[in-house]
């Protein structure tokens, strides 16, 4: 059975940073691996507004058992 599990855009970070984490790196060894700077990697796991989802999406794909498929836009009525 699959199991799939729906993750708002904003708990994004939250998810980076803790599968990054639990792997043991830093973010200055993580964002070596991503060709990025420490101040992104910084960003992209403290402050959910940035625009960095491919980067977190990238990080979570690397550090978990766990593919991101998306995104998923609901449409609401006005």
């Amino acid at each position: 059975m699959c199991v799939k599990q729906v993750v708002e855009e904003r708990k994004l970070a939250a998810l980076a940073k803790r599968f990054r984490q639990q792997t043991g790196k830093t973010k200055a060894k993580a964002s070596l691996e991503f060709g990025v700077n420490s101040s992104t990697m910084h960003l992209a796991e403290e402050d959910p507004q940035q625009s960095l989802t491919k980067l977190r999406c990238r990080i979570i794909e690397k550090y978990s058992p766990y593919k991101v498929v998306g995104p998923v836009y609901l449409l609401k009525r006005k």
